[in-house]
Order: structure tokens, then sequence, then C-alpha cells
């Protein structure tokens, strides 16, 4: 069973930063792509960014250039780096993480992140 534990959300003004660390319960070399995905109120679920475990990176239009995703495998962390953030990246926050070994991605609880104009 694997766990994803996400914290670093809360309430920012808009133009502000935030970062989203992700722990993993086991060595995140095993996850072939961990990500972060976003829910809005009212909406589906949507992808942030994503990284694999030879490090190639995608994010989302709606982010490039204000988003940074990066892992650490010493510490079994990825990290969701946010800067110039906006009201419209309100959202609750998600980690994602998919093996070769399991059809189905793991998802943490998520963490609301809160941008005020």
């Amino acid at each position: 069973q694997v766990q994803l534990v996400e914290s670093g959300g809360g309430l920012v003004q808009a133009g502000g930063s935030l970062r989203l660390p992700c722990a993993a319960s086991r060595n995140i070399f095993r996850f072939a792509t961990m990500g972060w995905y976003r829910q809005a109120p009212g909406k589906q679920r949507e992808l942030v960014a994503t990284i694999t475990s030879g490090g190639s990176t995608v994010y989302a239009d709606s982010v490039k250039g204000r988003v940074t995703i990066s892992r650490d495998t010493a510490k079994n962390t990825i990290d969701l780096q946010m800067s110039s953030l906006k009201p419209e990246d309100t959202a609750v926050y998600y980690c994602n993480a998919l093996t070769t070994t399991w059809p189905l991605p793991y998802w943490g609880q998520g963490t609301q992140v809160t941008v005020s104009s």
C-alpha cells in the first residue's frame, strides 16, 4: 500500500508563492510517474504537472512559467513550487503516483490552496 501525504497549502495573496511537498511512503524511484493535479469547486480534476522517473516533466499550459515540479529521491518527496499565483489557481491540490506494477494511480488526500485577489 502506498501513501502520499501533501502539505504546504494555505491562503496566499495574488502574486505570491507556495511550495507544496508530497511525501511518499516508499522509494519514489519505484514510481514511473508522479505529479500534481488540482480540482477547483465545480470543476473536474486537472493536471498541473508531472515528472517521470527519468526526470522528464510536463506542465499544464495554465501554469507554464509559474510552476516547477521536482523530486528528491533521498527524501522520497516531490515538490511543486508555485509562483505568481492567481485567484484561478485556487483549488485542492492532489499528489499522484503511478507504478508499472499496479494499473491504478495512487492519490493523496489533497491540500487546499486559496489565492486571494
